[in-house]
């Protein structure tokens, strides 16, 4: 019975909605209370079979709120494309590989079980195929990686369709690399997001490349299916004009590029400040431990609005690592010591311990203290960061390192609407690399740090700073002093 009902779905080659329509069970079971697609989702559909019955070339963008089921009409396409044309190759993508993974692909578990003739195929973690032709008729999640575009290039197969979920988030050279593969004649490119930069490629198909695609925005107030008291608290915290509010309700792009949890410009104009009062604050010390060959380890000291200097280490197991963190302490006496104790971490923490220093461990993972609005605690972290720089944070003027570092990471939002920063793994994946000593700066932000006075730095009082006494501790232990810093 599932083999007719693929052979019926070749009627539905050019109506995509017609499909959606006629092989879910809507309005039973997970799909109780459901008729169909929403408002704007069948008027995609639509779109789509009217421009392929009418020959014209299908490169279709949506930008749309947050929680209008956009990844679920990425679901229905590639469900679509698969069962009504022979040996297809549909390559689906996203902004991170945790959404490519975690949501994208998970979703097109969930329809695909619901799939009237669902059991002609198999889903694995990175590929749906047709059972008995899994080499040529398939669909395939590909993270993107700068240094891997190539899977993005042309193919020879005469049914191919590109499925970009999460755009702005997708680098331009993948965007490139995707227009070779739309030289096969009756290639489709449909590409979905949350507006959440205001340049790129995702951002040029509503305006520089307007002319060659179609175009949507999608408000979540009007999809019906969307968080309305999520959305409703949005509005009164933000403004219904602000750019947050724009990319995650009303699906218009910002004023600003605000792909980046931490902006460029915020970081450029950091390294340019000089300190308020270098003395105003705690002595911190935050300490990233590396789990990867490439990685470096990375100690950094913070007081008030500066950082004062940081090292790295490269391939230093964990003992050799705490015997040159201990050193650092010795010298320096920071009030709180933070180290990253997740995996190899946990072996410095330990040994720190056994040394006599009283050290903070750190979980980034670890659930946030405010967990209404953090996803885990290094986004509490970096937000405290970033609020940091904001305010007045100055960084080094000549570390370029740590500040491409800071303004890398990407961020989005879990199922409860928290706030998830992009992870190491994610940032390693698409060849950015881990952000060792921005992280180190995040973990002097781990705990707040109060009612220590000006005398509480150590038992020489100021008079022992090395922030004041230079000569002392200039180039101990192999810190990176930076010049101009002391003023």
């Amino acid at each position: 019975m599932s083999e007719a009902r693929l052979a019926a779905c070749q009627s539905y080659r050019d109506d995509p909605l017609g499909f959606v329509r006629d092989s879910f069970p809507w309005g039973t079971g997970a799909l109780a209370g459901l008729d169909g697609p929403a408002g704007w989702q069948a008027a995609l559909l639509e779109d789509i079979g009217a421009a392929l019955r009418g020959g014209a070339p299908v490169r279709m963008a949506t930008a749309s709120g947050h929680g209008v089921g956009k990844t679920a009409v990425c679901a229905w396409l590639t469900l679509w494309f698969l069962s009504t044309r022979a040996d297809p190759q549909v390559v689906v993508t996203a902004g991170t590989e945790n959404q490519l993974r975690g949501k994208t692909w998970r979703e097109l578990a969930k329809w695909l079980r619901l799939l009237a003739h669902g059991a002609l195929f198999r889903l694995t973690a990175d590929r749906l195929s047709l059972i008995g032709a899994e080499r040529t008729w398939f669909a395939q999640a590909v993270p993107w990686n700068r240094a891997r575009g190539d899977a993005f290039a042309g193919t020879h197969e005469r049914h191919v369709m590109m499925l970009y979920d999460e755009a702005s988030a997708i680098d331009d050279t993948i965007w490139d690399v995707t227009e070779g593969a739309m030289a096969t004649p009756g290639a489709l490119w449909l590409v979905f997001g949350n507006p959440t930069r205001a340049d790129g490629r995702f951002a040029e198909c509503f305006g520089r490349f307007a002319h060659r695609w179609t175009t949507r925005h999608v408000d979540a107030r009007d999809c019906g299916r969307a968080d309305a008291a999520q959305i409703g608290r949005w509005i009164e915290d933000y403004g219904l004009d602000s750019d947050f509010v724009r990319m995650r309700v009303t699906g218009q792009f910002p004023r600003a590029s605000s792909e980046r949890f931490v902006p460029a410009d915020l970081v450029a104009q950091a390294r340019q400040r000089a300190a308020l009062d270098p003395r105003a604050g705690p002595l911190l010390m935050g300490v990233d431990v590396a789990r990867f060959g490439d990685d470096h380890s990375v100690a950094l000291l913070r007081r008030g609005d500066r950082v004062l200097a940081l090292t790295r280490w490269h391939r230093l197991d964990t003992m050799q690592l705490a015997a040159q963190v201990s050193g650092l302490i010795n010298s320096w006496r920071p009030v709180r010591v933070f180290v990253d104790g997740v995996g190899v971490g946990g072996g410095v923490v330990d040994r720190l311990r056994q040394l006599g220093h009283q050290v903070v461990e750190v979980n980034a993972g670890a659930r946030a203290r405010d967990d209404r609005r953090f996803a885990n605690l290094r986004a509490e972290m970096w937000s405290a960061m970033r609020d940091w720089l904001v305010a007045g944070g100055a960084l080094p003027v000549d570390d370029e390192a740590l500040a491409r570092e800071i303004a890398t990471p990407g961020y989005g939002f879990d199922p409860r609407n928290r706030l998830r920063l992009e992870g190491k793994d994610e940032l390693r994946a698409r060849g950015d690399g881990s952000p060792d000593a921005a992280d180190a700066l995040a973990l002097t932000f781990a705990a707040p740090v109060s009612g220590l006075g000006a005398g509480a730095w150590g038992p020489g009082g100021w008079e022992a700073d090395p922030f004041l006494f230079p000569r002392q501790t200039r180039t101990e232990g192999g810190w990176v002093v930076f010049p101009g810093d002391r003023r």
